[in-house]
């Protein structure tokens, strides 16, 4: 694995039309073929690649949307807690934009989206659902948001899930309770690979159905079709992400997601018995609390979001030693505002790693 940072390796082109030239095409084609599997898309109608993040991901499934209804003036639906890609992907593609309500936990709310879908049902939605928002990981039903586009006869519609944070391992979950369906109820989905998978590539895939797809241009001196944002990604990144799929597979992948949700019901357990206010969502790793002191913030690496609200993630890599040093110091300052002094810097940013660590082995 080593010996491959070494090399430049590059996967330019289409990953399913175009030959590999000696890079990695294959690894990543067998990557985006596992994820097509996980989230049910028609073995014969599918396709994706691997991008340069969730960013990236997110914005090549919201462009091939736009273009599925070029010239129909298509609008972009969003909740107000999905990340801040989306606004800089409707600039960029010049969508116009509508932006819906949330819940106290962050899941978007279905009657505001209905009401904003009903008042212009001649044109192309364009509706992003959030698996997993920023900072409380709320999930939206893609099931309830496919019923109102149907209810409301919007029958031209791309619904799309951002799952950089949370859709592989919601997919993992035995009862499926959240339908993140490519053979009908979802047109496209992106994830992040450095988040749960703990890639240490940054890096993302999106994988839809090839048959929503306008033809693409052929670039003449690369030999190559121009399907993808970046017409270059890392080679790399897909010989991990083959690497981290093939070391442990599905069943591997699962126990670490559910190790991941025991370790954020500690952590919410822990700050409730300190007497700090925080809050869990149902199958979340987020845990997100009344915000700490500066010092304290600082001291351990939180993201601080607005109105006064800090999460922590519990990702593979987050121990409970860590979050008990947290909920140790958060401790010692109820009604004071003071940090414990005695105790060091320790950071809940856990660093990224391939599954290849002794505790995630099967």
């Amino acid at each position: 694995m080593t010996s491959l940072f070494g090399l430049l390796i590059n996967n330019v082109g289409d990953p399913d039309t175009d030959p590999d030239t000696g890079h990695t095409k294959a690894y990543e084609r067998k990557v985006i073929d596992w994820h097509a599997n996980l989230f049910g898309a028609p073995a014969d109608d599918r396709w994706g690649y691997l991008t340069s993040g969730g960013t990236e991901a997110n914005q090549a499934a919201i462009l091939l949307a736009r273009d599925r209804f070029a010239g129909a003036s298509p609008v972009l639906y969003y909740s107000q807690a999905t990340h801040d890609w989306i606004r800089k992907t409707a600039s960029m593609l010049n969508l116009p934009e509508v932006v819906i309500r949330t819940d106290v936990t962050g899941e978007i709310d279905y009657n505001d989206l209905r009401g904003e879908l009903a008042r212009r049902r001649d044109r192309p939605a364009i509706v992003v659902a959030n698996a997993g928002t920023t900072v409380t990981e709320a999930v939206d039903d893609p099931a309830r948001v496919r019923r109102a586009l149907s209810e409301l006869a919007i029958r031209n519609a791309h619904l799309h899930v951002d799952g950089a944070l949370a859709g592989v391992p919601l997919a993992l979950l035995p009862d499926r309770p959240v339908a993140i369906d490519l053979s009908g109820v979802v047109d496209s989905v992106a994830i992040s690979c450095h988040k749960f998978y703990g890639t240490t590539i940054p890096g993302g895939l999106v994988v839809t159905r090839r048959s929503l797809q306008r033809a693409a241009r052929r670039i003449s001196y690369t030999a190559t079709t121009d399907s993808t944002i970046s017409g270059s990604r890392c080679g790399q990144l897909a010989v991990q992400m083959w690497y981290a799929l093939r070391l442990l597979g599905e069943g591997g992948h699962r126990e670490r997601a559910e190790r991941a949700r025991e370790t954020a019901r500690f952590a919410h357990s822990l700050l409730a018995s300190v007497g700090w206010p925080a809050w869990r969502n149902v199958h979340a790793f987020t845990v997100y609390f009344t915000t700490p002191p500066p010092p304290i913030s600082r001291r351990y690496g939180l993201s601080n979001a607005d109105g006064g609200i800090s999460h922590l993630i519990c990702m593979p890599g987050v121990t409970r030693q860590q979050i008990e040093a947290l909920a140790a110091d958060i401790a010692t300052v109820r009604g004071t505002e003071q940090p414990s002094p005695s105790r060091g810097v320790r950071r809940l940013v856990p660093v990224a790693h391939l599954p290849l660590a002794a505790a995630d082995r099967p």
